[in-house]
């Protein structure tokens, strides 16, 4: 079982991007998903996350009214819709599920998720 994420490249300020998060071996549908972001020199921070058959979904503040997380369950994927950018948007972008013990979605996210992607890179230049 695995997570994949793709669709990170460069763009420039203001603009968008959609990653992706491919589920392998299991379906997403049945579990909570987040997506996460480690900002050179910082710290990996947890950024949306969407509980299994996506009852609620969450936010930080600092996405809230420029991302959205979404899933298509017929594709076993999940997808995280980036409006907006700024330069301080630029990580690299992980997906996680709590595949493992289903402990959900609790803010900033990260203990409950133990299945993780390796991440894609997202630059805005500005």
């Amino acid at each position: 079982v695995k997570v994949v994420e793709s669709g990170g490249e460069m763009v420039q300020a203001g603009g968008s991007l959609r990653l992706s998060c491919a589920a392998s071996g299991f379906s997403l549908e049945y579990y909570a998903i987040a997506w996460f972001r480690q900002a050179p020199g910082k710290e990996r921070e947890g950024i949306s996350c969407t509980s299994s058959r996506s009852l609620s979904t969450n936010y930080v503040d600092s996405v809230k009214g420029r991302f959205t997380i979404s899933r298509d369950n017929a594709k076993n994927m999940v997808y995280l819709q980036m409006n907006s950018l700024l330069p301080e948007d630029t990580a690299v972008y992980y997906c996680a599920t709590d595949y493992n013990y289903g402990l959900g979605c609790h803010p900033p996210f990260e203990n409950g998720m133990d299945l993780w992607g390796k991440g894609t890179l997202v630059t805005v230049s500005s």
